[in-house]
């Protein structure tokens, strides 16, 4: 209970949490079994070699990077991204078109403080990432979910929620999509980028797993069709070097990164200069693509593992088959409860999170997300049984 005459903003309305993060106080029970989080794997976090590049920037260049920094980011970060940028897409960039960020997901935090008002529309997929649903309702925006279907976000359904509620934004993760794994097909994103010189909106492109792909060719981010520059991209070095760091980017036209610079500047100043400066040296060293293979081939066999527990499972279970990312999304019969579940198999020693919690409006209790990424082979069969004798007994109470 506040203290007497203290009140909650308005805008903290309805606000809750995020589910992931209420589940990790789970998640600290010994021998628990997760698929809940989106964590890489133990394994894929190159601690050793993260110190001894910290340690070599430190000595080489350790007063300035004690320092405070700029906002726009530590410079040889700033040049090295930029050419690891450069070379990795095909669309043109300057370094005035690239903001450091404290993990790609400040980048959403950013822009809302830049570009929305109380009360604006957002369009965001149907479902989508939880925690960035959370940061635009605390900006009190209204959220208005698009449908998709196995090929991502549906053009149609899309412009018609555009020429309905003329949003401000589309928040989009096209790449093995959280929660559902799945990725935008190549015919629909350059009519994205096109719809939205049309009519005048931003799109928020969250690419944070496009590099952990593990069958399939690499398709071309909405922002390669960015003619009118109303698409901001955003990555990051979560996923494939360490989310402890926190180092993201965000890429846009010269004037929006200005001014979410700005906007950076009231949330921490600076992203960390020993954060960068790690990074940095991974990117100029040539470590990062050796990296991602070394890491790979792990990922596929747990996601191959997951996916065959899965065809095991009762009749009418139904589960995305991604090509890469983290997550599978899986839809049981309608009279399944995930939410009764959870509960339940929690009791048993598994976690994982109810697909509820990932669309704008509720409902689709049926559903559930499961990480792979964070479980051993022995744990992803051991845990999956669970969840399968649980799964059988709910369907058939």
């Amino acid at each position: 209970m506040l203290p007497n005459g203290v009140q909650y903003a308005d805008r903290f309305e309805g606000i809750s949490g995020s589910a992931i993060r209420a589940i990790f106080k789970v998640l600290a029970r010994p021998g628990m079994i997760s698929f809940a989080g989106g964590n890489p794997s133990s394994d894929a976090l190159p601690n050793e070699i993260c110190a001894e590049l910290a340690r070599d920037a430190l000595l080489a260049d350790g007063k300035r990077i004690l320092q405070y920094g700029a906002t726009e980011g530590y410079p040889p970060f700033v040049e090295s991204l930029h050419q690891y940028l450069a070379s990795t897409y095909r669309f043109p960039l300057d370094k005035e078109n690239i903001l450091p960020l404290s993990g790609s997901t400040q980048g959403l935090d950013v822009l809302c403080k830049a570009f929305t008002n109380p009360g604006d529309t957002v369009l965001v997929e149907s479902p989508t990432f939880l925690g960035n649903m959370q940061t635009l309702r605390i900006y009190q925006q209204k959220l208005v979910p698009v449908d998709s279907d196995e090929q991502g976000i549906l053009l149609d359904k899309l412009e018609q929620a555009v020429i309905a509620h003329k949003p401000k934004m589309l928040y989009i993760i096209p790449t093995f999509q959280n929660p559902t794994g799945r990725t935008l097909a190549a015919e629909r994103r350059k009519p994205i980028a096109e719809m939205a010189a049309k009519y005048g909106f931003l799109v928020i492109e969250d690419d944070p797993y496009r590099d952990l792909r593990y069958s399939g060719m690499p398709l071309p981010p909405i922002k390669e069709y960015d003619q009118s520059e109303h698409v901001v991209y955003m990555g990051s070095f979560s996923k494939i070097i360490s989310p402890g760091l926190r180092v993201g980017y965000m890429i846009g036209q010269a004037d929006i990164i200005a001014k979410c610079a700005i906007a950076k500047q009231g949330s921490d100043l600076h992203t960390s200069n020993i954060a960068q400066a790690t990074v940095d040296q991974f990117l100029r060293r040539g470590l990062l693509a050796p990296h991602i293979e070394a890491i790979v081939p792990a990922y596929r066999e747990k996601l191959n593992a997951m996916l065959t527990e899965l065809a095991t499972f009762p009749t009418g279970t139904a589960y995305t088959r991604p090509e890469g990312g983290l997550f599978i999304f899986v839809t049981m019969p309608e009279r399944f409860h995930a939410g009764e579940a959870f509960q339940k198999a929690v009791e048993r020693g598994v976690a994982f999170v109810s697909g509820t919690h990932f669309y704008p409006d509720g409902g689709h209790h049926n559903t559930l997300r499961l990480n792979f990424s964070n479980s051993t082979l022995p744990q992803i069969r051991e845990g999956m049984a669970i969840l399968r004798t649980l799964f059988s007994e709910s369907l058939n109470s």
